[in-house]
């Protein structure tokens, strides 16, 4: 259950289910790439107040469950992470430039659904089933 955030000028209870990919589906979020996708998410979302309510990096793709303020817009929230963790990888993985020669990390589109309190629980089980847990 996604629970009820405040602050000084408003209440929210927010869910987004995004999904993106490397261009071209490339396979090479594992290992060192990954661990590091992973840290620079939660750098992300504790850097700008957003909640991670799950989150499974597969080496194709992301899934990421995150509870943000409402003065974020949905389309913010995915340039965010998708920006600067791009900027940030190809920076200390200088070995994917050579596989993204047009410095491109990941493809322009994604996925992004909203989810209410029924939905959010089953959203979070998906996620957490694609780990194994």
């Amino acid at each position: 259950m996604v629970e009820i955030k405040s602050n000084k000028h408003s209440k929210w209870q927010t869910a987004y289910h995004i999904v993106w990919i490397p261009k071209y589906r490339k396979p090479v979020l594992k290992g060192k790439i990954e661990e590091r996708l992973k840290e620079l998410i939660f750098e992300i979302a504790d850097e700008y107040g957003f909640d991670i309510l799950a989150l499974e990096i597969m080496p194709d793709h992301i899934h990421l469950f995150v509870s943000a303020p409402p003065k974020y817009a949905p389309a913010t929230l995915v340039k965010l992470f998708k920006g600067i963790t791009a900027r940030k990888l190809f920076k200390e993985f200088p070995e994917l430039k050579k596989q993204f020669r047009k410095g491109h990390l990941w493809t322009p589109s994604y996925y992004l659904g909203t989810a209410g309190n029924v939905s959010a629980d089953i959203i979070k089980r998906y996620i957490e089933e694609c780990q194994g847990k």
